[in-house]
C-alpha cells in the first residue's frame, strides 16, 4: 500500500489543479450573460448564440478522452501546462474576434485546451493523495467546489465586466489567471506514467467528434430551420450512424480511446449517468435563465449577473460539506440527497417563472438547484476515483467528464430550442425545461441509490481502494 501523502503536497497540488479547473468551468457559463449583447453587436440569432456556447462544450467533450490519454502518456503535469497555454491563446482569439464565426472558432480552441486541463488536473490530485482516501475526498471536494463556484459565478463576473467594459473582457480576463495557473503548476510534481503505453485511436476520435457535432447541430438547428428541414434530418442521421460506428470501433480497436472495460463497474456506470443528467439539466437551464432574466424580466447584464449570486454562495458551502460527508460516509447518500434537492429546486422554478415574478421567489430555486448539484457532483467524482486503478485515473476522469460536457452541450441545444427568440416563448420554454429537468434528476437519484448500494469500493475510508 502506498505511503500516505503529507498534507502540504496535497494542498499545493489541489490549489494548482483547482485554479486551472476554475478557469475551465468559468468559461462554461461566463458567456451566458453576455449573449444578448453579443447578438446585438455581432448580429446573430439564438441559434448562433447556442453555437457560441456549444462550440466550447463540443470541443471540450469530444476531446476529453484524448486529454485523458495524453495525461496518462505524457504525465498529468505536462498535459495540464500545455492545456493552460492553449486556453490562454484561444481566449485572446475570442477577445479580439470581429464576427460571430471567429468567436465560435476561438471557442472551439478554448474547448481543446480545456479538454487537456480537466482530466490532467484530477489526475494530479489523485496521484498527490494516493494512499490517503479521506484527504483525497476532501481535495476532490475543494476541486469540485472551485469548479462549481466558478460555474455559478460566471454570469456574475460576466455581468460586472460587461457593465464596466465590454463583452470582450470576459475572455481577456483569462490571460492573467492562466499565467498564475502556470506558475502554480510548475511547483507540482509530475505523475507516474504506466509502463505500458497504449496507442491512440484516431478513427475512434474522429467518429466521436462527428457523432457529437452532428447530433447537437441537429438539435440546435431545429428551432431556426424547422423539424422537417432536410439539413436537420441529415445531421441527425449522421450523428446516429457515427455513434453506432464509434461504439463498434471501440469493441474492435486494439487501443480504444474509450476503454469499454470501465463500464463493467456498476459504480462507474452509475456515476456517468448521474453526471450526465446533472450537466444536461443545469447548463441547459442556466442558458435559458440568462435569456429569461434579460429579455423577459428586463434586467441589465450586470443585474442579471448579480441575480445568480445565490448559486455561487450555495455552491461554496455545499461542495465543502459534500467533501466532508463523502469522507465520512461514502458517496451514496450525498448523491441521492443532492439529486432530490435539485429536483425540488427545478420544480419550484417551473411554478414561479412568469413574465413578472418577484426575484425572491426565483432566489429560492436558485439556492436549491446548486445546493443539490453541489452535494452530488463531488461524491460522484470521488466514487469514480476510488473505483479505478490509479494508473487509469486520467482516462476514467476523461470518460466521466466527456459524458458530462456532451450532456451539458445537449442541454443547451434542447432547452435553447424550446425557448426560442420571443419573450413569451422563453417563459414557456423555461417552464417546460424545468419540468423535464426535475423528472430527470429524480431518475438520477434512483440510479445513484442503486449503483452505489452496498459497494465497498465507494467507501473512501478504506485505503485499499487506492
Amino acid at each position: 500500500m502506498t505511503k500516505p501523502a503529507t498534507p502540504l503536497p496535497i494542498i499545493a497540488t489541489t490549489v494548482a489543479a483547482s485554479f486551472g479547473f476554475g478557469i475551465v468551468q468559468l468559461d462554461v457559463t461566463i458567456v451566458n450573460v453576455a449573449l444578448p449583447t453579443i447578438a446585438r453587436q455581432l448580429g446573430t440569432t439564438v441559434a448562433g448564440l447556442q453555437w457560441v456556447v456549444d462550440a466550447y462544450a463540443l470541443a471540450f467533450a469530444a476531446l476529453l478522452l484524448t486529454g485523458g490519454y495524453i495525461g496518462d502518456r505524457w504525465g498529468a503535469r505536462r498535459g495540464y501546462l500545455t492545456g493552460i497555454v492553449m486556453f490562454a491563446l484561444a481566449s485572446s482569439a475570442c477577445g479580439f474576434a470581429s464576427d460571430a464565426a471567429l468567436l465560435i472558432a476561438g471557442r472551439v480552441l478554448q474547448g481543446v485546451g480545456a479538454a487537456l486541463m480537466l482530466p490532467c488536473s484530477l489526475a494530479l490530485i489523485n496521484h498527490a493523495a494516493a494512499g490517503h482516501p479521506e484527504r483525497r475526498a476532501m481535495a476532490v471536494g475543494w476541486w469540485t467546489a472551485v469548479g462549481g463556484i466558478t460555474v455559478a459565478a460566471g454570469p456574475i463576473v460576466g455581468g460586472l465586466l460587461i457593465g464596466v467594459t465590454s463583452w470582450r473582457s470576459i475572455f481577456l480576463v483569462n490571460l492573467p489567471v492562466c499565467a498564475v495557473a502556470v506558475w502554480l503548476t510548475l511547483k507540482c510534481k509530475e505523475t507516474q506514467r504506466p509502463a505500458f503505453r497504449r496507442g491512440f485511436d484516431v478513427p475512434g476520435q474522429l467518429l466521436g467528434v462527428i457523432a457529437l457535432s452532428a447530433a447537437i447541430g441537429a438539435v440546435i438547428e431545429v428551432q431556426p430551420l424547422g423539424p422537417g428541414n432536410p439539413l436537420v434530418w441529415i445531421c441527425a442521421s449522421i450523428g446516429a450512424a457515427a455513434s453506432i460506428a464509434f461504439v463498434y470501433r471501440q469493441t474492435r480497436a486494439q487501443a480504444p480511446m474509450l476503454p469499454l472495460s470501465l463500464f463493467k463497474s456498476r459504480i462507474f456506470c452509475g456515476a456517468v449517468i448521474f453526471g450526465s443528467i446533472a450537466n444536461f439539466t443545469y447548463y441547459g437551464i442556466v442558458f435559458v435563465l440568462s435569456l429569461y432574466l434579460q429579455r423577459v424580466l428586463g434586467y441589465t447584464p450586470a443585474v442579471a449577473g448579480l441575480a445568480f449570486l445565490p448559486l455561487t454562495a450555495t455552491f461554496l458551502v455545499v461542495n465543502i460539506v459534500s467533501g466532508w460527508w463523502v469522507g465520512k460516509a461514502g458517496s451514496r447518500a450525498p448523491m441521492t440527497t443532492g439529486a432530490l434537492i435539485e429536483a425540488v429546486g427545478f420544480s419550484l422554478l417551473a411554478i414561479v417563472a412568469t413574465a413578472s415574478v418577484p426575484y425572491w421567489q426565483l432566489a429560492i430555486a436558485f439556492v436549491m438547484m446548486p445546493g443539490g448539484m453541489g452535494l452530488g457532483v463531488p461524491a460522484m467524482t470521488t466514487a469514480v476515483l476510488a473505483d479505478v486503478e490509479r494508473e487509469r485515473s486520467g482516462i476514467a476522469a476523461a470518460v466521466l467528464n466527456a459524458a458530462r460536457q456532451a450532456a451539458g452541450a445537449m442541454g443547451v441545444a434542447l432547452f435553447g430550442a424550446l425557448a426560442g427568440d420571443e419573450p413569451h416563448h422563453v417563459v414557456a420554454g423555461l417552464k417546460t425545461s424545468a419540468i423535464i429537468a426535475a423528472g430527470l434528476l429524480i431518475t438520477a437519484g434512483a440510479i445513484a441509490a442503486k449503483a452505489m448500494a452496498k459497494k465497498k469500493a465507494v467507501d473512501v475510508r478504506r485505503p485499499e481502494v487506492c
